[in-house]
């Protein structure tokens, strides 16, 4: 989103927030990309929730080694799931500037300083879009999610576009660099993916200044898709993501009436 009041913003530290269940297979990669590909002042942050496939082991070993110095872990055996580990991360990061993103390779390390820029630009944030030009959906075809998965994340997105705001094109991106001071009121909510629909759409009605970044999606690099991996997981999570617009739709009426956003 193109804006006249943009005011340069010098980042002092980026937290890079890694929400991880069974990664054993890129998760120690993926750090050593982050860690080449920032060079501004970070610190990264896994959440693990307790992977059964020895996730938090790697990175602990990772940090014993003293190979990457700012890498810290928190394994979580209770309250679980992607939503809540990664507002764990966010109460954990000390930097000013706030990222996170999948941790299967879908979402490019060498994308992050394009995103980082834009924050310095003076953006509040910025997201790694598929759907603005030179962006690329998953092609899925052959691989690990099915065509139809595919489809229906674009008919989603068109859905949601044209029900909140057709200014943004990737509601359930998952790939954002976002100004601390942004998150110090707005707690994230929900289950899966749909906790970022509700984020970006509270933080539009804020009117918190946006830009969208394009990204090429990838086939996951090791491992097992998360991304429902049956129809009922598919249905399941499907119907959140509705029933969260709905839910926008009314809390867009509310706030001409004063209720908070």
């Amino acid at each position: 989103m193109p804006s006249t009041k943009l005011s340069p913003h010098s980042i002092g530290l980026v937290s890079v927030i890694l929400p991880t269940y069974n990664e054993a297979g890129n998760i120690v990669d993926l750090i050593t990309d982050i860690n080449t590909s920032i060079r501004q002042p970070h610190e990264i942050i896994v959440v693990d929730d307790n992977s059964p496939d020895g996730t938090s082991g790697l990175v602990q070993e990772l940090i014993d080694s003293g190979r990457i110095s700012n890498v810290k872990l928190e394994t979580r055996v209770n309250d679980r799931g992607l939503t809540k580990s990664i507002q764990r991360g966010i109460d954990l990061a000390e930097g000013d500037t706030v990222m996170w993103l999948d941790c299967d390779f879908s979402m490019p390390p060498a994308k992050i300083p394009e995103l980082l820029s834009k924050i310095e630009e003076g953006y509040d944030i910025s997201v790694g879009s598929r759907f603005v030009p030179g962006g690329r959906i998953k092609r899925g075809f052959g691989t690990e999610e099915s065509r139809f998965t595919v489809f229906l994340s674009v008919i989603l997105n068109l859905i949601l576009r044209a029900t909140l705001c057709w200014r943004f094109t990737d509601y359930t991106s998952g790939f954002i660099a976002i100004r601390k001071d942004v998150l110090n009121n707005l707690r994230l909510r929900g289950d899966y993916g749909e906790y970022f629909i509700d984020l970006i759409y509270r933080v539009i009605l804020r009117k918190h200044s946006f830009v969208e970044i394009p990204y090429v999606c990838a086939s996951r690099r090791s491992g097992e898709t998360k991304t429902a991996p049956n129809f009922a997981a598919l249905f399941s999570r499907g119907w959140k993501y509705l029933w969260t617009m709905v839910k926008l739709q009314g809390l867009r009426v509310g706030r001409f009436v004063g209720v908070k956003v």
